[in-house]
């Protein structure tokens, strides 16, 4: 392309970025073809899996494990919300699909969270490394979700392992971020009372910062989620395939009913993945370790009564 001339006839020359990185990704294609083949096979392996073992109970079966997670972690209202509305995705026949979505979500969640939890606690800790990662977060969140799509496909082809990776990197900045202000915002008196107490920076972080930032952090892993699901519809475009795989089939044959309860398929979804994560971490909320926790405490309490 020739170089833009402005209207007082100045010359700018063009600054050949796609160029770059057009020669970026083949370098990448050409000597680094080894570990695309070894990603995409882990990948496809750990989204089959799962999503073999979320279709290998009858559907029914699996509602009710569901609901039941759902009264363990937040309540009967979601419970009952649960089953009602696995019960309808089953009906519009859109269970499969829905077990895709869900497998890709969870793979994609996983892996991001494990990235962005470790970053985040090293930029909390780092003002070096927060002041590198926070331009970088802010180039992927501003980044079009679409974008993305682009060299993952030149990168595996089409299928779902694009999908997953595009997932990963379109979910991974609210983990970073949320992670690094909840350990950010622990009481830094609490924080000086452990270290006066003899503890070392790792006791201080697992016994300190990490707890009482963990409804932050939670908040954070319920945004990767939430992104996750929602790129992993997008990701249909590249052959994905579950719910999203539905979406994009109902935009290019204009099927007015199957986009309906595709969309609803996902509303159901991510409304169970909003409620449920939101839940866990919250002092409020009824998580399975308190309620463990609290059986616990009833037994030694009766314990000690019964000694006494």
């Amino acid at each position: 392309m020739a170089p833009m001339s402005t209207s007082d006839g100045t010359t700018i020359p063009k600054v050949p970025i796609g160029e770059a990185v057009d020669s970026g990704i083949d370098w990448v294609n050409d000597n680094l073809e080894w570990l695309l083949d070894g990603i995409t096979a882990v990948m496809s392996f750990l989204i089959d899996g799962i999503t073999e073992l979320l279709l290998l109970p009858a559907p029914l079966v699996m509602v009710g494990i569901f609901t039941l997670l759902a009264l363990l972690v937040r309540s009967w209202g979601l419970a009952v919300f649960t089953a009602v509305g696995m019960l309808l995705i089953i009906s519009m026949e859109m269970w499969e699909p829905a077990m895709e979505t869900l497998s890709l979500v969870l793979v994609a969640t996983v892996i991001a969270v494990v990235i962005a939890v470790p970053v985040g606690i090293l930029a909390a800790r780092n003002d070096a490394v927060s002041a590198f990662v926070r331009p970088v977060l802010d180039f992927m969140q501003t980044m079009p979700a679409f974008v993305y799509l682009v060299p993952v496909v030149v990168f595996f082809g089409i299928g779902v392992v694009p999908g997953v990776c595009a997932t990963i990197v379109f979910a991974l900045p609210p983990g970073v971020r949320l992670t690094e202000l909840g350990i950010r915002q622990v009481d830094s008196e609490t924080v000086e009372a452990g270290e006066a107490f003899g503890g070392t920076p790792r006791q201080i972080l697992g016994g300190i910062q990490l707890p009482l930032g963990l409804p932050t952090i939670m908040a954070g892993v319920n945004q990767v989620i939430m992104l996750a699901l929602s790129m992993a519809v997008v990701a249909g475009i590249v052959g994905a395939g579950g719910l999203g795989g539905e979406v994009v089939s109902s935009i290019s044959t204009l099927d007015v009913p199957l986009g309906v309860e595709g969309g609803l398929s996902v509303v159901i979804l991510a409304i169970f993945l909003d409620r449920l994560t939101g839940a866990i971490g919250q002092p409020t909320g009824r998580s399975l370790v308190a309620i463990l926790s609290s059986r616990k405490g009833d037994g030694a309490r009766a314990a000690t009564a019964g000694a006494v």
